[in-house]
């Protein structure tokens, strides 16, 4: 059984870190400034032009979206993001033990509920129209 042992941090204990994030700044702010000076400034209207994957552009771009594109992007995200939350209860499972099991079974009761209330409500049916 391991022990948890008290320990004191000091902010020089933060200081790689702090290298980091400031090096990765610095590496960015580079490739930027660098990218802007050294590349090319040719301007044309075929370059001005939208493009998109070879194929030419045609109406308008701010053609409205159907909103259950965005539901189901959202549920995706949603559900996702709860799924990601089972790893860590995944990886205690022995040291949480019965009560962390209930607990795992009430949240995933939650989960199923909520996802039998949107299939309930037909978000994810896409040939349909409400």
């Amino acid at each position: 059984m391991l022990l948890a042992v008290p320990t004191n941090y000091q902010p020089a204990d933060f200081l790689p870190i702090v290298v980091q994030f400031v090096l990765a700044i610095a590496f960015v702010a580079f490739a930027m400034i660098v990218s802007h000076l050294v590349g090319p400034r040719r301007k044309s209207v075929v370059k001005d032009e939208a493009f998109e994957c070879g194929i030419e552009s045609v109406g308008n771009a701010r053609t409205p979206i159907s909103v259950k594109y965005f539901l189901t992007a959202i549920l995706f995200v949603l559900f996702d993001v709860e799924v990601i939350f089972m790893y860590p209860w995944a990886v205690n499972f022995r040291a949480l033990g019965t009560s962390g099991f209930y607990q795992m079974i009430v949240f995933l009761a939650l989960l199923m509920a909520g996802f039998a209330y949107v299939i309930k409500k037909g978000v994810l049916r896409w040939n349909e129209s409400r």
